[in-house]
């Protein structure tokens, strides 16, 4: 096997094996296999990112497949392309691999920082929410509100906390959250008892 058929094994096993990872996981194609890695990476303790008692080590599927591919691709280009000599070649292929491997690590711990945040019951609480309602609520009955949490609209069964009917599109604030059912006030009886 020459120099130019391995740089070339390792650019196509990296880029197809990172071709079919991103297909099986980001758009959710099904392989009719599934595909593990017969080894398990290593967990330094100094090397990696720790986020709520979760461990990305630097050495990962992702980062390897990236160095393969960069290594094997910028590798073959050299020894066919260039008049360099095998030692400068091979010293520029390894840090083209090893630059992608880290960029790969990178774009995973922002993306882990990003989306790992500490989620508090308090935040997703409906009780104290101004709501619309979206369905007339009535006498003693089950209708509907809409209310906007943390960006996101949301819509609940409702309930008037007394038992009266409230008409569609009347601003409601949520008293109480049991089972499912959203408890109402309409708005101004609401702030009349907190006068």
């Amino acid at each position: 096997m020459s120099w130019s058929d391995f740089y070339l094994a390792c650019f196509l096993i990296g880029f197809s094996l990172s071709v079919l990872s991103f297909l099986a996981s980001a758009v959710h194609v099904h392989l009719p296999f599934k595909m593990h890695l017969p080894f398990h990476t290593p967990h330094h303790h100094g090397g990696g990112l720790h986020k709520g008692g979760a461990h990305l080590s630097w050495l990962n599927t992702s980062t390897i497949l990236a160095f393969l591919a960069w290594f094997g691709g910028a590798g073959y280009i050299l020894i066919k392309h260039s008049s360099l000599v095998f030692i400068a070649s091979l010293a520029i292929s390894l840090v083209s691999g090893l630059i992608a491997g880290w960029m790969v690590f990178r774009f995973m711990t922002r993306l882990l920082r990003d989306t790992d945040a500490q989620m508090n019951d308090w935040d997703y609480r409906h009780e104290g929410c101004v709501c619309a309602v979206s369905m007339s609520i009535p006498a003693n009955g089950t209708g509907e509100v809409i209310f906007v949490q943390h960006g996101v609209r949301r819509s609940a069964g409702a309930r008037s906390e007394d038992g009266s009917p409230i008409e569609k599109g009347a601003e409601v604030v949520i008293s109480r959250y049991e089972k499912g059912i959203a408890y109402v006030q309409k708005w101004d009886e609401f702030t009349a008892e907190k006068v």
